[in-house]
């Protein structure tokens, strides 16, 4: 049983940086797809990454293409999202998803999710 954890949320300015993590204290993210998703007050819940249970492919929103990069650290059971040239419209609750299967077929599909990390782009 999963229980993932997001975390690296917060306030920053447009043009900046974050990092998210995702993690699970329960059994390891090895076997698992992983997908962040985002939503945005008033809007759906929309896919911004995906990384296959082999890391071997990646894929990103259109929206978020050339700034956002996923990434997996087996070592400490970990996915990453960096977020670089942040914008305003980035502004959104963050989640990570976990699907056991190679890649991610959407959000429907995914079985585990975490809570969240608010990510608030603002001057």
């Amino acid at each position: 049983q999963l229980q993932l954890v997001e975390s690296g949320g917060g306030l920053v300015q447009p043009g900046g940086s974050l990092r998210l993590s995702c993690t699970s204290s329960g059994d390891t993210l090895d076997y698992y797809a992983i997908g962040w998703f985002r939503q945005a007050p008033g809007k759906e819940r929309e896919g911004v990454s995906c990384i296959a249970s082999s890391s071997d492919s990646s894929d990103y929103a259109d929206s978020v293409k050339g700034r956002f990069t996923i990434s997996r650290d087996k070592a400490k059971n970990t996915v990453y999202l960096q977020m670089n040239s942040l914008k305003p419209e980035d502004t959104a609750v963050y989640y990570c998803a976990a699907e056991t299967s190679y890649y991610c077929s959407g959000p429907q599909r995914m079985e585990y999710w975490g809570k969240g990390t608010l990510v608030t782009v603002s001057s």
